[in-house]
């Protein structure tokens, strides 16, 4: 809650013209439920989603395949289950759009959601090599923030090790940096639009593209 607050007095001018963008409420009775998801269920449902989220659901990089850029598939191994869950009801309610995911998500009942989100909580979080570049800017900003930018320390919502937090604020270690700085710029431009109270709109709009990829960067290494 602390954490929240923190986020809030720096965002807190943009926030009184927000709007939620998700139709989760996190009522005590959402969170058990997800909370006590079938972890075998789940294991069962992810066996469709290894051909593009992998076996061990540690996500795709980008490439390049007969002069067609194929896009980064997200990491959902160590994933908070109940970002997890958000997200793919977010796909079915229509709240966030991508052709392959909303299509696939609707043959899924609430109960599979909960169970494919706690399976894939459950596996151990990709482990990548550091990628040799300084990422100094990146640390400070996911340390100290920017005051002269009203931009919070990364850590404050995602954690001292990116592990995220439980509700609707993702793990981001191990993460494929192509598939984070999509995600981010897409917050930029307004692509995606289903953060809670804008908030990553918010923080994203003031960060150049450079930084963007830093930080992808600076998580997907961290372990």
């Amino acid at each position: 809650m602390k954490r929240m607050l923190l986020l809030l007095g720096f965002i807190a001018p943009a926030v009184v013209y927000a709007e939620p963008a998700s139709q989760i409420a996190w009522t005590p009775e959402i969170l058990n439920f997800v909370k006590n998801g079938n972890l075998n269920k789940g294991k069962e449902l992810a066996e469709s989603c290894k051909s593009c989220h992998g076996d061990k659901g540690q996500g795709v990089k980008e490439e390049m395949r007969d002069d067609e850029t194929l896009p980064a598939i997200p990491a959902l191994a160590g994933q908070v289950a109940t970002y997890t869950y958000k997200q793919l009801r977010d796909y079915f309610n229509g709240s966030r759009s991508h052709d392959s995911m909303t299509s696939a998500v609707k043959a899924l009942t609430e109960q599979d959601t909960a169970d494919l989100a706690v399976w894939f909580s459950s596996l151990p979080a990709q482990k990548n090599k550091a990628s040799g570049k300084s990422l100094a800017g990146a640390e400070k900003m996911v340390e100290q923030g920017d005051g002269k930018r009203i931009l919070p320390p990364c850590f404050v919502c995602h954690g001292a090790k990116g592990q995220g937090e439980k509700m609707d604020i993702p793990a981001l270690a191990g993460q494929q940096a192509d598939y984070l700085t999509r995600t981010l710029l897409d917050y930029k431009n307004g692509r995606r639009h289903n953060d809670i109270y804008s908030r990553m709109r918010l923080i994203a709009q003031q960060l150049n593209e450079e930084e963007i990829k830093d930080l992808a960067q600076y998580y997907q290494q961290l372990n």
